[in-house]
């Protein structure tokens, strides 16, 4: 008379589907490890960028990309001009055509009729950003004289500076605080930023998922899970 015998798996099978399920595992994490630094690494290339043609048109130029009152003379292709008092305001002061109000959404067809930034940007008269570049995450960038960073509820000295624009993770933002400045969100070279370019909501500081985390050391909120932050970087 036979006898079934109920077969179970053996200790090395069972190690195999761990070393298998362990190999997957690991592989998934290394991929989002690589998006991210991925992401990390096109944001600073992307401030950096910016930086680099702003400083190379005030070289050439003596004067501010959006604020050059003689652009629409000197640079082919430029319609417009601002107004030549050293800052790059949303809304300048009023003056007489080619000069416009709007120098910050103006900067950006300065820059790349001079050839400091890649595409064609052609400058329209309007109260938002509807012209400027985006961020990795669709977001307008900006590029002001204003306090629109660092402490929300605090006063920042007006100063120039290059938003990222918002949406973007606060993992992401925070990485790249650490790899180019401080690594804190209020001071340094590179601090949280409000700015809300055409994002959903503005990014926050305080409260439930804000992407500062308020507890001392104040830090960037790198497990908070937030979407939408941004930051800028001072000039």
């Amino acid at each position: 008379m036979s006898r079934n015998k109920n077969q179970g798996f053996t200790l090395i099978e069972i190690a195999i589907v761990l070393v298998i399920i362990g190999l997957l595992l690991g592989g998934i994490l290394k991929g989002q490890e690589l998006i991210t630094s991925a992401r990390v690494r096109n944001l600073i290339s992307q401030q950096d960028g910016i930086k680099a043609a702003y400083f190379g048109f005030q070289d050439r130029f003596r004067s501010l990309p959006g604020d050059y009152t003689q652009a629409s003379t000197n640079i082919v292709g430029a319609t417009a001009n601002g107004n030549g008092n050293g800052r790059i305001e949303a809304p300048a002061a009023a003056c007489a055509a080619p000069c416009v109000a709007e120098e910050n959404i103006l900067v950006w067809e300065h820059l790349s009729r001079a050839g400091f930034i890649n595409g064609s940007f052609t400058f329209a008269t309007a109260a938002t950003d509807n012209t400027n570049p985006k961020n990795p995450y669709s977001v307008y960038i900006d590029v002001a004289f204003d306090a629109a960073y660092g402490l929300s509820t605090g006063t920042s000295p007006t100063r120039h500076n290059i938003k990222t624009g918002s949406q973007v993770p606060v993992e992401i933002i925070g990485e790249v605080d650490r790899k180019v400045d401080d690594g804190l969100p209020y001071s340094g070279a590179f601090q949280f930023s409000v700015y809300q370019g055409n994002g959903a909501a503005a990014p926050t500081d305080v409260g439930a998922n804000a992407c500062v985390n308020a507890a001392t050391p104040v830090g960037w909120a790198a497990t908070s899970g937030q979407t939408n932050c941004g930051a800028a970087s001072l000039l």
